[in-house]
Parts: structure tokens; C-alpha cells; sequence
């Protein structure tokens, strides 16, 4: 019952005040254990749990993979990824659409954040299918569809979160979701054809490129190549560990952008902000989720204990 009434309550703070998910979590986590022990039990338990969260050394491949992926962000890398898909792709129905979920899927393994995926893709995209007369429902879900790569094709910042809170390795478990990411990817290039098929109007062919167009887009995807390769070759080959990985990788995104002269230091910082924006709101629904899952141990640590008693 105790856990059914914190789900109810989570529910209504997340939905009907709008509550966000981490402050949500944590209220009704404080407000469980304060229900099944004490006033000083959860007020005790607070502070510790988060305490516990935050200084888990483990967390820092968060914000370093997030730096990372604003940098290729703040570098245009997103553009680049867009124009090389859109070249290959967009002569063919539902090209530019099919370009959009391949582009997601390319910076998704670069940056690892269904959110950055989102926002960036919602910015160089839609406004080029709009502008080809797409169909909104196809151009919208699109982007919402191939955004939700971010959290599949490594280094996703999800499975990350996963590793540290289940202490799984986080290098297997990029490997192991980086075969399901591209199926994904392929799936939903086809279920575009196919809707395009039925529904021509929603997806008109774009511009006709050339052999010689394509074959010159090619570098435009090399920053994504270079950058998966080094992160994912270092971190197998043993140069580097998972939480080690990430600030290679940021280290590299800097590296590239400066040396292709599209890093500007005002982009920098404001790399830097937005790393710190969506670090914290991350490592807030982390320990919100760790308050918790307190209530369901301390409900089975009680009921056990009336059971025996």
C-alpha cells in the first residue's frame, strides 16, 4: 500500500503540478520513509543517500560526455552530419526525413543525450523539410523518433547512468547496444519509405545530387567518425576507462574544433553553461531515484521484520 500510494503521488507532482521528475522522486522517496520510520530516520537518510550520489567518482562520465556533445554541437558537427545524410538521402521519397533519423543516429554517437539529439535536430532539420513541403506529422516524428537514438547508440548517457547505479560495465554495455542502435536506425528509415509509399504527399523528393556531390559530402560526417573511434577504440584497447573516456572525448571535440577553425570561444562557454545545466538536472533525477528506491528496501526491511515479529 505504501508503495502504491508514493506511485500515485508521483504521478500527480509530476503531471498535475508539473513538478520535475529528480525533486519529485526525492519528495516522495523523504515523504516514504518518513511514513514507514521516522521524521529523523528520512531527514537522516536524505542526506546521506545524496551525499553517496555526489561523491561517486563514477558520475563524472556524465558531464564529461555532455561537454563533449555540446562542443560537436557548438562546432556545427550536427550541420555537417545533416548536410552529408541529406545529400545521400534526399532524392528519394522521405529522404530528407530518412536523413534526419541517419543524422540523429550520427550525433547521438557523439554526444550520447536524447535531449541535445532533439533540440539540435529540431533546428537544422525541420525547417529544410518544411521547406520541401513535408508533412508536419512526418517531420516531427522524425526527429522525436530518431532523437530517442541518443539513448541507445553508445555513449549514452543513459546507459551510463544504468552502469553506475547497477555497477555493470559500462564499456560492455556500449558495446552490446551499439548492433541494436544501428537495427533502430534501419527500422525507422524503412517504416519512413514505407509511410512515404502510401502517403506520397507527406514526403516529396528532393533535389537530384550527383556522384561527385556525394562523394564531396563524405568529409562532412568525418568529425563523428573520428571522434567514435577514438572513444570507443581507446576505451576497449584499455588506453583509457569508461569515466576516463568521456574527458578524452571532450578533449578531442575541442581539439577538432579548433583545428577546423568552427570553435568559437563564445561557443565554449556556452558549451560549458549547458554542460552544467543538464549535468545537474541528471545527477538530480539520479539521486532522487536513489531516495527512492529507499522506500521499497526500508517497506521490505519492516514488513519482514512484523512478519518474523
Amino acid at each position: 500500500m505504501t508503495g502504491l500510494i508514493g506511485i500515485i503521488a508521483l504521478l500527480l507532482l509530476m503531471f498535475l503540478l508539473e513538478m520535475p521528475v529528480g525533486f519529485a522522486m526525492g519528495m516522495v522517496g523523504l515523504g516514504g520513509i518518513w511514513y514507514v520510520l521516522s521524521s529523523e530516520a528520512a531527514l537522516s537518510t536524505l542526506g546521506t543517500e545524496i551525499w553517496e550520489t555526489f561523491a561517486n567518482y563514477g558520475l563524472t562520465v556524465i558531464p564529461m560526455f555532455i561537454l563533449m556533445g555540446q562542443i560537436c554541437f557548438y562546432s556545427g558537427v550536427n550541420e555537417s552530419l545533416y548536410k552529408t545524410a541529406n545529400t545521400w538521402m534526399g532524392r528519394v521519397r522521405g529522404g530528407l526525413a530518412m536523413a534526419t533519423v541517419m543524422a540523429c543516429a550520427g550525433f547521438a554517437a557523439i554526444c550520447g543525450s536524447n535531449t541535445a539529439t532533439a533540440a539540435t535536430m529540431t533546428s537544422v532539420a525541420l525547417p529544410q523539410m518544411r521547406k520541401y513541403g513535408y508533412d508536419p506529422i512526418l517531420s516531427t516524428s522524425a526527429v522525436a523518433c530518431g532523437s530517442t537514438l541518443g539513448v541507445v547508440i553508445p555513449p549514452s548517457v543513459v546507459l551510463m547512468v544504468y552502469g553506475i547505479y547497477t555497477e555493470q560495465s559500462i564499456g560492455k554495455l556500449f558495446w552490446g547496444s551499439t548492433i541494436p542502435g544501428l537495427i533502430m536506425t534501419f527500422l525507422f528509415c524503412i517504416t519512413i519509405y514505407v509511410m512515404c509509399v502510401v502517403k506520397p504527399e507527406w514526403g516529396p523528393p528532393g533535389d537530384r545530387t550527383s556522384m561527385v556531390a556525394k562523394i564531396k559530402a563524405i568529409p562532412g560526417a568525418s568529425e563523428m567518425i573520428v571522434l567514435f573511434t577514438l572513444i570507443m577504440g581507446g576505451l576497449y584497447s584499455g588506453a583509457y576507462t569508461p569515466t576516463e573516456a568521456g574527458a578524452a572525448g571532450a578533449f578531442f571535440a575541442v581539439v577538432l574544433g579548433v583545428i577546423r577553425r568552427k570553435l568559437s570561444w563564445k561557443g565554449f562557454i556556452a558549451s560549458v553553461v549547458d554542460t552544467l545545466k543538464i549535468s545537474c538536472m541528471i545527477i538530480v533525477i539520479i539521486a532522487g531515484a536513489v531516495e527512492g528506491s529507499m522506500i521499497r528496501e526500508l517497506s521490505t526491511g519492516e514488513t519482514n521484520f512484523r512478519s518474523r515479529k
